[in-house]
Order: structure tokens, then C-alpha cells, then sequence
């Protein structure tokens, strides 16, 4: 048993090897790092324990999201899901350079599109909803149901009780799309610039954003209020087409914050590219092993 286990081991091996010098630019790994694999599905747990949190007006503290300073556990869940993005680049990413440019913009155009409208839909839904509308001859609202195109009216009073008109819209930015964004763009950059050139435009763009930053209001640069971001937002986006959730329209999936965003995807692709090429798994070296003179277990197993 223990010849038979030896002679599959190499036989094993032999055939793998002989596959990588005959066809050197056809291999592709199929192989698995479980500590990743953990860490997303850890990940995953983490996000479905801050979405359910038992009663959203009792929530243990670390299972929400800081106000704005401050750091918890629930602000991880989104870097981990961009770094994890990255981290599976790093073992799709050779296949497309095999591929191809025709390739490689079909896919990445095509998952862009697909992550982003995805999240629009999820914004938009459901396509009903409840608004004011003004009693004829009245100065009384009565609620009425109405399809929800991209914008919509809505009327309420004021302290005074003037009538005040609010044009209302969905939400264009959002989790799915910020993910949807930081792919594409992250792909690009590592496509065509590889790993030692992403590092360093990763590291421009936060210079970039920092100093956007302050330069964008230079008083109060790191405030809710005073953050450059979302006066852009305004601009492009639309009051009524950004998040309100903290009391004022501000989105914290935004144009401006999407760049830092950015370099979470490619630190979790660098991460990724030198677990690979630094790996030794015993499956990988079969004749690497950890101590001089040791055999792997399937050569002394009987």
C-alpha cells in the first residue's frame, strides 16, 4: 500500500507537469484557499446579524453603524465585501488576460451592468407608492397610490402651513452599484497596469480623495456636513435622487467616496495575487515538504 500510495502520488503529479511544459499557456488553476473561502462566509454572517439585529429600536451597539466618527463592526461588512470582490479577481483575472481584450470588456461590461441595474431595481421597488395630492377646491391632502416613475410629486405643509411641493425620485446610488462601479473600474486598472502599477495608482487615489478632501472645504473638511462629496452628488445625481437617511441628503454610497472604495477592491486583489504566488500547499510542492526528510501522509499511510 504504501508503493501504490508513492507511485499515484507521482503518477499524480508527473501527468500535471508534463501538462504544464506541453501546454505552459493553457493551464488553468483550479484550486481553492479555504481561509478566503471563511473569511467571506464570515463576512456574509456578519452581514446578516447587523440586518438582523432582533429590534432595531434595542440595538447592542457594535451592531450598528457609527453616526460618522467612530468605527464599529457593522462599518467592515461593506470594505470586507469590496476586498473579497478583489480577492476573486485575482484568480479570474488570468483567465481574461488569456483571453483577451474582446473578452475581457464583454465580461466586465456585461457583470457591471447586470450588478448595477440590480440595485437600481432593488431601489425602485416596489414601483407603487403613497403620496399626497390636494383635495380639489381645498387646501386638504388626501393619500393616493401612483406608479413610481424615475420622479414623482409629493405635497405636504410647511410650520405655516403653506403648501410645499417635493419632487421625490429613486435612489440612483446604492450598495449593488458601488460594488457594480468599483469592479469595473478596479478591473481595468489592474488589467492593464498589473499588480506593482494598481498598487500605486491605489495609492494616488487616496492622495487624491485626502486631498479633495480638504481642498473641498477647507473649514470643516471631515464633517457630515461639510463633506466635498455630496455637493457633487447634488450636481449630478439630484437632491432627489440621493440618500436622505441621515436627516440630509447625503449618500454614503456616492460618486466622490466610490474612489477609496476603488482601492479596497485592489488591496483585496493584491492580497489575493501574492497568496498565490507565495502558496505552499503540500498538494502544490509535492516535493516540498515541511522538514528535511519527511514524507507526505499519502506515502506513509498502510
Amino acid at each position: 500500500m504504501r508503493v501504490h500510495g508513492f507511485s499515484h502520488y507521482v503518477k499524480s503529479y508527473s501527468s500535471q507537469l508534463s501538462i504544464i511544459f506541453i501546454f505552459p499557456k493553457l493551464i488553468i488553476l483550479n484550486q481553492r484557499f479555504y481561509s478566503l473561502d471563511v473569511f467571506r462566509g464570515a463576512t456574509v454572517c456578519l452581514m446578516i446579524l447587523v440586518n438582523n439585529p432582533g429590534s432595531w429600536s434595542h440595538i447592542y451597539a457594535p451592531l450598528a453603524h457609527a453616526p460618522w466618527h467612530g468605527l464599529t463592526p457593522t462599518d467592515l461588512v461593506f470594505p470586507f465585501f469590496l476586498f473579497a470582490v478583489g480577492n476573486a479577481m485575482a484568480f479570474v483575472m488570468p483567465k481574461l488576460e488569456l483571453a483577451g481584450d474582446r473578452v475581457f470588456w464583454r465580461k466586465i461590461i456585461k457583470r457591471t451592468a447586470i450588478i448595477f441595474l440590480i440595485g437600481l431595481f432593488l431601489n425602485w421597488w416596489p414601483f407603487l407608492t403613497e403620496v399626497n395630492r390636494l383635495v380639489e377646491g381645498t387646501t386638504e391632502f388626501q393619500k393616493v397610490t401612483i406608479f413610481k416613475g424615475f420622479t414623482w410629486l409629493d405635497y405636504s405643509k410647511d410650520k405655516a402651513g403653506n403648501i410645499v411641493e417635493t419632487v421625490k425620485g429613486v435612489r440612483v446610488l446604492g450598495v449593488l452599484q458601488r460594488i457594480a462601479l468599483c469592479y469595473l473600474f478596479a478591473s481595468i486598472i489592474i488589467y492593464y497596469l498589473k499588480a506593482r502599477k494598481a498598487f500605486l495608482v491605489g495609492a494616488i487615489l487616496l492622495l487624491i480623495y485626502w486631498m479633495l478632501c480638504y481642498v473641498g472645504n477647507p473649514s470643516d473638511p471631515y464633517s457630515l456636513t461639510g463633506w466635498f462629496g455630496t455637493d457633487i452628488d447634488k450636481s449630478i445625481l439630484g437632491i432627489s435622487h440621493i440618500y436622505k437617511g441621515e436627516g440630509i441628503p447625503f449618500d454614503p454610497e456616492g460618486l466622490m467616496s466610490t474612489l477609496p472604495a476603488i482601492v479596497q477592491v485592489i488591496f483585496g486583489y493584491l492580497v489575493g495575487d501574492y497568496i498565490q504566488k507565495k502558496s505552499k500547499a503540500p498538494e502544490q510542492q509535492p516535493f516540498e515538504f515541511e522538514k528535511p526528510g519527511a514524507l507526505p501522509m499519502e506515502c506513509i499511510k498502510c
